[in-house]
């Protein structure tokens, strides 16, 4: 009899484990919804799946933030300064921004972001240092140019080296400009230093001068960066030092950007 018992209590318990297995097995929660601004939603019913993401068109003047996005490079994209576009969205740390989040990127009513320095440059070719224009032999000084003006905005080359690499709009959104470690890399243009740093990544050490309220300029793969945000800087001053930084050669990678658009550098460049 007590054989038979415990027979019995063991067959018992296996068969309530396994109604209690069976009940979790079919306990399944709501769905996890991450409700950070922009509405990007995680379905924890399937394991691994990826974020489905709010893809609903922004109004003119917005960007919704994509996977791998950085505040740095949406600010390139859009031809603003990153500390503008974390200020107009209350924005603390600009390494810190959610996937799917909207963000304003163009100046609100009234606000025309921070304000520029007066133009340093000089039409005085004899401003811009030799090593950024080097007229021909035969040339007389006067009928070299020293800088072209495309509007407003007046351009000279930022380094000494010969073309490696032209803009084609797809694979490369500038110039690269071979040269030596070390060579300097000039401003190409007046204006203010709206970001200096490593943290756009394919760029190295870079720095971006916003010239106006319409056109930037990038200087990557630098060596070392002899200016910092804020700085104002004027036509032909030195401002870093070529380099190979996230590069496979030493050269300088030479961005212009209209309206946060790339656009050829050759068109407001002086022939070398």
């Amino acid at each position: 009899m007590n054989l038979r018992a415990g027979f019995q209590q063991r067959v018992a318990s296996v068969l309530l484990l396994s109604m209690l297995a069976a009940c979790a097995s079919r306990q399944v929660g709501a769905p996890v919804v991450d409700r950070t601004v922009g509405s990007v939603a995680t379905d924890s019913s399937a394991p691994g799946a990826a974020p489905v993401i709010d893809n609903t068109p922004v109004p003119a003047g917005y960007y919704r933030v994509k996977p791998g996005d950085r505040l740095y490079r949406i600010a390139l994209e859009n031809g603003q300064n990153y500390r503008d576009i974390a200020r107009w969205n209350n924005i603390q740390n600009p390494d810190q921004i959610e996937v799917g989040q909207v963000l304003r990127v163009k100046p609100p009513a009234g606000d025309t972001g921070t304000p520029l320095p007066a133009p340093l440059a000089s039409n005085n070719p004899a401003s811009v240092p030799p090593a950024v224009v080097t007229p021909p032999a035969s040339a007389s000084a006067s009928a070299a140019p020293s800088a072209v003006s495309s509007g407003e905005l007046r351009l000279s080359w930022p380094a000494k080296g010969s073309v490696v690499g032209r803009f084609d709009d797809s694979k490369n959104k500038g110039l690269n400009i071979g040269g030596a470690l070390g060579e300097p890399v000039y401003a190409a243009g007046a204006g203010k230093v709206v970001y200096s740093g490593a943290g756009l990544r394919g760029y190295g050490n870079l720095v971006i001068i916003k010239h106006d309220a319409t056109f930037l300029t990038a200087y990557a793969h630098n060596r070392t960066l002899l200016v910092k945000e804020g700085d104002s800087v004027a036509r032909g001053q030195k401002i870093a030092e070529m380099g190979n930084s996230d590069a496979d050669r030493v050269m300088l990678h030479f961005e212009v950007r209209r309206d946060g658009k790339p656009v050829d550098p050759m068109k407001y460049l002086p022939p070398q």
